[in-house]
């Protein structure tokens, strides 16, 4: 008898829990579908603050902007300041060509380039930067100006990996150039910045970008006759202060565990970063004012958390982190969620497989409601956005899967492209939606299956996910060789 209500107990709150999911997925979609407030917000955003670049006075107005956002839904909100390295474009010269025949060329000069560059040299053409296209030219790119592809040449060997902008400078500063123009992967000329820089700071040597066909066209120059380039270039760095804002949900029967919602609100300043990051961290803002016009508290915490200082290093996420490990409260972080550049999501994402069976039932009745939502899965782990702190932590992390960003927004990522009429506004109610979901759902269920990594399990879940070079090139594996 005893055994009977034991099982019928369970099978009551299993009931019970999956009806309060249920309940609470339906009034989080008609909310959001009715009143969603991403959209409209990030609108304002663009017109009236601009771009966000962290250090900036405009950067300033999205922290305070971001803040009076989540007051007025009635959180508790704090600013967490952080100092950072800022850094900005004043002017760039680069000219191209034969010697003593140099025109000038559209470019942009690439973050934590230096304050000051004037240089003039011999181009060599390193392929696609990595550590192999060196073999045969060590000391051919010494002193000179390394012309590398962003990502992988067609007709690369299969599996060549794509390292990011700042790891391929870094390795040619390792060899000793002196300089490095880097060739965008988009057509019609479109430039893009973003750092050059694995730590956040200043690099020694200029870095630039130029224009697909540009770049191409000087490859082929060059197997024909040899090739320089001047790079002129005034920046601007210092030190200021810049503040992540966050809003805190608290939880009921499990207030010290917390799920981190973030997403970085900092852009470059090319344009207004209306995609990058602005439907990624506008949802968020809206998922925030959801759960709380609802009163979709959960058992754990909720922080909601806007970074500063993503685009120039993840500086923001790695200030949270910092404390969290000072302070103590590492432990308390059950899941991280990452929104960067998220749209229209179609399932889950996370670094811990473990998850599947949970994810999938939680997106089983997601489906039922709208049947958009696809169900899919990704387990496995990247760099370069505000999950990396935490990940590297051994915390686990997770967001949005299997969207795709809208109107053909996707070249023109870090470009003076990347404004408000690339946003899709029911693009962004769905990350709304989705992502308040899956916050709430891990904020109540029962128990999280997977913990924090320890740091042999850590490391060697980075191995596995081919992290380890991209990690030991910034400076970031603390595991040795």
């Amino acid at each position: 008898m005893k055994k009977h209500f034991l099982w019928a107990s369970l099978l009551w709150l299993a009931s019970s829990a999956h009806a309060q999911f249920e309940s609470a997925y339906k009034m989080i979609n008609a909310e959001v579908q009715q009143n969603g407030q991403a959209y409209p917000l990030l609108k304002k955003a663009t017109e009236e603050i601009g771009h966000r670049l962290t250090g900036s006075p405009n950067g300033a107005k999205a922290e305070e902007f971001a803040y009076q956002l989540f007051k007025s839904f009635g959180y508790q909100v704090n600013y967490q300041p952080f100092e950072v390295e800022s850094w900005s474009r004043e002017s760039l010269s680069v000219q191209i060509g034969e010697a003593n025949q140099l025109k000038m060329v559209k470019s942009v000069s690439l973050a934590h380039s230096p304050v000051k560059a004037d240089i003039i040299g011999d181009i060599v053409d390193v392929g696609n930067g990595l550590e192999a296209d060196y073999a045969d030219k060590k000391e051919m790119v010494k002193g000179k100006i390394a012309l590398i592809y962003l990502g992988v040449l067609p007709g690369s060997p299969k599996g060549t990996p794509s390292l990011h902008r700042s790891e391929k400078t870094a390795i040619a500063i390792n060899h000793g150039a002196k300089g490095v123009i880097i060739i965008n992967t988009v057509k019609d000329g479109v430039l893009l910045t973003g750092t050059a820089s694995v730590t956040g700071k200043l690099i020694p040597i200029p870095a630039i970008c130029i224009g697909l066909e540009d770049g191409m066209a000087l490859k082929e120059a060059l197997k024909v006759k040899p090739q320089q380039a001047q790079i002129a270039m005034r920046n601007f760095s210092g030190k200021i202060k810049a503040r992540n804002v966050v809003a805190t949900l608290k939880g009921s029967s499990l207030p010290h565990e917390k799920i981190v919602v973030g997403g970085h609100l900092d852009s470059w300043d090319l344009a207004t970063g209306a995609i990058d990051n602005g439907i990624g961290s506008f949802a968020v803002i809206d998922m925030a004012r959801t759960l709380k016009k609802l009163n979709l508290a959960g058992k754990r915490s909720i922080e909601f958390v806007m970074f500063m200082g993503e685009e120039q290093g993840l500086l923001g996420s790695k200030a949270y982190v910092e404390q969290a490990q000072k302070d103590k409260s590492i432990d308390q972080i059950r899941y991280m969620l990452n929104f960067d550049m998220t749209n229209d999501p179609k399932g889950f994402s996370t670094s811990r497989a473990e998850m599947e069976s949970l994810f999938k039932a939680w997106g089983g009745d997601i489906t039922k409601i709208d049947t958009g939502f696809k169900n899919s899965f990704h387990a496995g782990a990247g760099l370069h956005s505000d999950h990396q702190p935490f990940m590297l932590a051994g915390i686990p992390t997770g967001g949005g899967a299997g969207g795709r960003l809208p109107n053909n927004a996707g070249p023109y990522y870090h470009s003076d492209g990347d404004s408000f009429k690339l946003v899709d506004e029911q693009g962004i109610k769905n990350t709304t939606r989705y992502g308040a979901m899956l916050a709430y759902s891990l904020a109540n269920v029962t128990e999280i299956p997977v913990k924090r990594m320890d740091e042999v399990t850590l490391e060697a879940f980075l191995i596995k996910n081919n992290l380890k070079l991209p990690l030991q090139i910034s400076g970031d594996w603390r595991w040795g060789n």
